[in-house]
């Protein structure tokens, strides 16, 4: 597996965490949320994000409403709806300890199989 292969994956693994978080700061349209997401370095396409949205608005996670635009057709706004902010909370908490355990596993002492 290649370096980008590797960082496209784990990426691809937090995307979801990284969606709810920009949304738990404010409505956002589509547009929006792949700019936020790619200022943070995290790239994604909108074929990626697109469905995302989808499967989190089944899931109960994510509302929309259309507003008019003064530069086209109308917009779709997503925000975080109370299950969402509880699935995110839950996602913190997963998150943490996700990042304790390899912070762990990457820092700890290894015994010397030479003698062993």
């Amino acid at each position: 597996m290649s370096m980008d292969n590797a960082k496209a994956q784990m990426r691809k693994g937090v995307l979801e965490y990284c969606t709810l978080s920009i949304l738990a700061r404010g409505d956002a349209y589509a547009p929006d949320i792949i700019n936020r997401l790619k200022e943070a370095r995290m790239i994604v396409v909108e074929g990626t994000l697109y469905p995302l949205l989808t499967r989190q608005k089944d899931a109960g996670w994510l509302a929309y409403r259309w507003e008019e635009s003064q530069q086209g057709p109308p917009r779709k706004y997503y925000s975080i709806t109370g299950e969402g902010r509880q699935f995110l909370a839950d996602l913190d908490a997963s998150w943490q300890e996700l990042v304790e355990t390899v912070n762990k596993l990457r820092h700890q002492n290894t015994p010397n199989t030479e003698t062993l």
